[in-house]
């Protein structure tokens, strides 16, 4: 790679690292408030992990609901460790923040008399999930705001760049150092810098991500000086396919088919679970029949498969037809409920360094993630973080004098770290196993197996053979990692 020593850094008010739904809507507002804004995409726009997102947008919006039945089901699902104040915003900004998506152009599923159809996913007591293209939902957005962010001449769209290291000086991040497709390194200076890229889960062997979720935004700021907080959560998707060939292996199949009736059943036809529980109790219960021997199926037979058609054809492009047999599935590592730890704003606990969506952690999910409240908390918090980013000092004055950042570390682990925090790290964890992950060589495998030890007890999507009882003296409480690898406790008000 290559670096003009003698250039002087790009310029912007924000810069957004990550083109999913969270970073591209992050993006646009600041934008729409008359930010300069540089957009880095490690992948061409609208191929980010967002485009791949079967699950909808939570909100309450139907006729019977509310923010605060909501915010029930939110806490509920959380299994008492969720920051009560993130869920409160969360559940009272989503409906707003589906309309700006309206206004902004994104077309929702409507029913036969124009109002949105609404879906009842795993966890909810109330119809109140947004799909765009039924299970193409997350396609469909991320191609429309890739659109608008492409035409917007206030964002300077940085196409297959990814950013290497944070630019911090006298304890402040002012800019990122990124290196494009053609191995140059860039330097881009900015009032503030917003990480939106993404979660963990591709760092465990069987997953439901792209391979590039590995935790990029997470390694890159706890390198620079911030706090990670949760990084124990991960949250395992009951119903990814069962696959002999890896491209196929792990596909995610949405629990709103589950909602539409779809049943999970033993290859006797026994069902052994209530399919519309949360994904913790989901997930455990499909493991405990496998570990028992068994095969478990989602039988999708009965259902309307017109919504789902990203769905039919992916698994007939693996030589299942839904229509005319069970599919085989189990869990695989799905969602990153921690993160890099931040205030309601999406602020970090470096200055002028924000995070918003997966790689972000509020408190808002807890121990386990209600379904369809990650694309809500992408442009809730996506929102909030544009407009706080907008009030950090401009860093003109400092850039000048400050030398750009060195390369961090990779972000790309290597492939035993994947196994070993799938025996290690999985539905099911042991003191030992966890033990031997703090010899991992990859940073973020071993601050994961630091944070999983700390907290001695189950809950949610953290589950210990060696402490299978809830501990209510943490219910409420965070546990956060700081960069020097140091854990403690706190309650987030």
């Amino acid at each position: 790679m290559t670096r003009d020593a003698t250039s002087e850094p790009r310029r912007a008010d924000v810069i957004v690292v990550g083109a999913g739904g969270a970073g591209l809507y992050t993006a646009l507002v600041a934008a729409r408030e008359g930010a300069r804004v540089a957009l880095i995409s490690r992948s061409p726009l609208a191929e980010s992990a967002s485009y791949w997102a079967q699950g909808g947008i939570a909100a309450a919006l139907a006729g019977d609901d509310s923010p605060d039945l909501h915010l029930q089901d939110t806490l509920g699902a959380g299994r008492g460790a969720s920051r009560e104040s993130a869920a409160r915003v969360l559940c009272d900004e989503a409906p707003a923040r589906v309309r700006d998506l309206e206004a902004l152009g994104v077309r929702f599923d409507a029913d036969r008399s124009g109002a949105l159809a609404l879906g009842l996913e795993g966890g909810h007591s109330r119809r109140r999930v947004v799909h765009a293209g039924g299970s193409a939902t997350g396609r469909r957005i991320t191609r429309d705001l890739s659109a608008l962010a492409a035409q917007d001449e206030r964002v300077d769209v940085l196409e297959r760049t990814a950013a290497t290291g944070l630019w911090v000086h006298d304890g402040r991040c002012i800019g990122v150092l990124a290196e494009n497709g053609d191995g140059h390194e860039l330097a881009l200076a900015a009032r503030a810098t917003v990480l939106a890229t993404g979660g963990a889960a591709a760092l465990w062997r069987r997953t439901s991500n792209p391979r590039g979720a590995t935790g990029v935004g997470m390694t890159l700021a706890h390198a620079a000086g911030a706090d990670l907080a949760d990084i124990e959560f991960m949250q395992f998707h009951p119903t990814a396919l069962v696959h002999p060939e890896d491209e196929h292996d792990g596909f995610l199949i949405t629990e709103a088919v589950r909602g539409e009736g779809a049943t999970l059943v033993t290859e006797e036809g026994e069902r052994f679970v209530d399919e519309l529980a949360p994904r913790d109790e989901v997930a455990l219960a499909v493991q405990a029949q496998l570990q028992a021997g068994r095969t478990v199926l989602l039988d999708m037979r009965e259902i309307d498969l017109a919504r789902f058609p990203n769905i039919v054809s992916a698994l007939g492009a693996a030589g299942i037809d839904p229509a005319r047999e069970p599919v085989p599935v189990a869990p695989a590592a799905h969602y990153t409920m921690g993160g890099v730890a931040t205030t309601l704003d999406g602020a970090s606990s470096l200055p002028g360094l924000y995070a918003v969506g997966e790689c972000g952690c509020t408190g808002l999910h807890g121990a386990n993630r209600l379904a369809s409240n990650s694309l809500a908390e992408c442009f809730v918090f996506g929102h909030r973080a544009a407009h706080a980013a907008l009030a950090e000092p401009d860093p003109g004055a400092v850039t000048a004098a400050a030398a750009p950042p060195t390369q961090g570390p990779s972000p790309v682990p290597p492939p035993a770290t994947r196994d070993a925090l799938w025996h290690h790290a999985g539905l099911q964890r042991t003191r030992e196993g966890l033990e031997q992950l703090l010899g991992d060589p990859f940073p973020l495998a071993r601050l994961i197996a630091r944070s999983a030890l700390e907290r001695e007890e189950s809950r949610g999507a953290h589950q210990r053979g060696d402490a299978p009882v809830t501990d209510p003296g943490r219910d409420g409480m965070h546990l956060t990692v700081d960069s020097g690898g140091d854990a403690r406790w706190a309650i987030w008000r």
